[in-house]
């Protein structure tokens, strides 16, 4: 089939474009290519969307439409292309509102496959990622290796670097990236469409990530460009989320460094249809705050440190929470080396996650503080350096809930640890198994490996990793100690 046709099928398919519209898009398309008759490309019947676009900027590389021939100036051309047949956003926000009028769940369900079927989620590259679960005391942890975010080349960081400082988008989050054509440095978004919201009464926007580490991973955004802040008001936005949306979870980074989210200049959270090992995580020790008998709340069986709140008064949930976060902001114990503040830093703050549960409103409030040392430059509760050949980066929401992110060069390492464990060969040896080593052999004679079964192993010892990583994150560790120092910041709250 020709590849300006499949392309205009796909789009009818879909939906992104009416039968009448067919002349139009053809030549919208040939627009792009820069060309003013319909190229003689050809792609298979079956081809998928990738495909059919990689063909079409094949061709506009050859005809010198693309100033390199890489990812990076390979995504900005396709995403021209998709954008010029995009639905515009009034069309999509007035399809999202009907929908929603039907269900919340028909409304988001809709906007999810739409924004794959536009190419905003690419899905052949959602595909790439390794997943999988680990069982560990704490339920099974879901893990990925992120290999959907292209790596940039050479060139493109090349002229990244030789761009002026830019001040439009401000951030990626910013509802200006809408339809926004893109650059070496910043991602083009013409075929993103963003719908508007209103949380406790402030205007804000939902999307969908383009990366998609869970089903439906969406993210709500304040419309104005404001640092994220834990409060209040933050508490009362998750919880009317979740009454707009019960189906969803939803949850916000903290807003202090290292125990933050990599965007802490743009107010957002991170929510999605899908349920967490957290979420099924109980309630192990009971605790009763004076005067909120009415709300459910104990300490849960995590290796963070989470008070579960729940009620079906969503402002009994945010006053108890409010005065949670109150008494954690000013908390000091140098018992269990929990300051709030050094030289003026203030250290203490909150992830919180929102979930419904039936006519009942749940809050998880995660303890946090990034206070650091000379023995743990990168955060005390952060994973300590024995940990970092599997995870050195920050522990986020995603995190928190139990989901590991882990570097895409994991993929090779893994593979690369596995063979040498069926085969025998010394860890040591490879640059690429060395930096395992110590993990590896600790674990080695606990199995009979096998080259059927090595890898499986080497992926649920990744999980008890990320377990042990999220407890390095924990404030107050499972053990008696720091089971009785918790008691004592809750016993503290008035």
């Amino acid at each position: 089939m020709n590849a300006v046709k499949a392309l205009i099928e796909y789009c009818a398919d879909k939906k992104l474009i009416d039968d009448c519209e067919r002349n139009w898009a053809v030549n919208t398309v040939l627009d792009v290519l820069g060309t003013d008759s319909v190229p003689d490309i050809e792609v298979p019947d079956d081809a998928d969307l990738a495909a059919v676009l990689g063909a079409l900027t094949d061709l506009a590389v050859k005809n010198g439409r693309l100033e390199n021939d890489s990812v990076v100036y390979r995504d900005i051309f396709d995403t021209e292309l998709m954008g010029r047949l995009t639905p515009r956003p009034a069309q999509v926000i007035k399809e999202f509102a009907e929908r929603y009028a039907v269900s919340p769940e028909s409304a988001t369900e809709w906007y999810y496959e739409f924004s794959q079927d536009t190419n905003y989620i690419r899905r052949d590259r959602i595909r790439r990622d390794v997943k999988w679960k680990s069982e560990t005391e704490y339920g099974d942890l879901d893990i990925t290796i992120n290999l959907s975010k292209p790596e940039k080349d050479p060139k493109a960081i090349a002229a990244a670097r030789d761009l002026p400082a830019a001040e439009y988008p401000r951030c990626q989050l910013c509802a200006e990236n809408e339809g926004y054509a893109g650059r070496v440095n910043h991602p083009a978004r013409q075929n993103h469409r963003i719908v508007p919201v209103s949380i406790n009464g402030s205007d804000w926007f939902l999307q969908y990530s383009p990366y998609v580490y869970y089903n439906e991973h969406c993210i709500c955004f304040n419309k104005e460009h404001t640092p994220m802040k834990i409060d209040r008001a933050c508490f009362a936005k998750l919880l009317d989320f979740v009454r707009q949306f019960p189906h969803y979870f939803v949850g916000s980074n903290a807003d202090l460094p290292i125990v933050g989210g990599s965007i802490l200049a743009h107010d957002h959270f991170q929510g999605g249809h899908y349920t967490f090992a957290m979420a099924r995580a109980e309630i192990e020790t009971p605790y009763t705050f004076h005067g909120y008998e009415d709300v459910d709340a104990g300490i849960v069986k995590w290796p963070m440190s989470v008070i579960r709140l729940r009620s079906s008064e969503p402002e009994r949930i945010i006053d108890l929470a409010d005065r949670m976060l109150g008494a954690w902001r000013g908390y000091t114990d140098e018992e269990a080396f929990i300051f709030a503040e050094t030289d003026g830093t203030p250290h203490n703050t909150i992830t919180p996650i929102a979930r419904r549960h039936g006519s009942d409103y749940e809050l998880d409030l995660v303890l946090r503080n990034n206070i650091t040392t000379d023995e743990h430059p990168l955060g005390v509760f952060h994973p300590h350096a024995e940990l970092h050949h599997i995870k050195k980066e920050n522990i986020g929401l995603i995190e928190v809930m139990g989901l590991a992110v882990l570097p895409s060069r994991l993929k090779d390492e893994l593979h690369a640890v596995a063979d040498c464990l069926a085969s025998g060969e010394d860890l040591r040896k490879s640059e690429q198994t060395a930096k395992h080593a110590d993990w590896a052999e600790s674990f080695r004679d606990k199995y009979e490996f096998t080259v059927d079964n090595a890898l499986g192993i080497v992926e649920k010892e990744t999980g008890i990793v990320f377990s042990k990583v999220l407890e390095h994150a924990g404030v107050y560790k499972r053990d008696e100690a720091g089971k009785a120092a918790f008691m004592r910041f809750l016993d503290s709250i008035r």
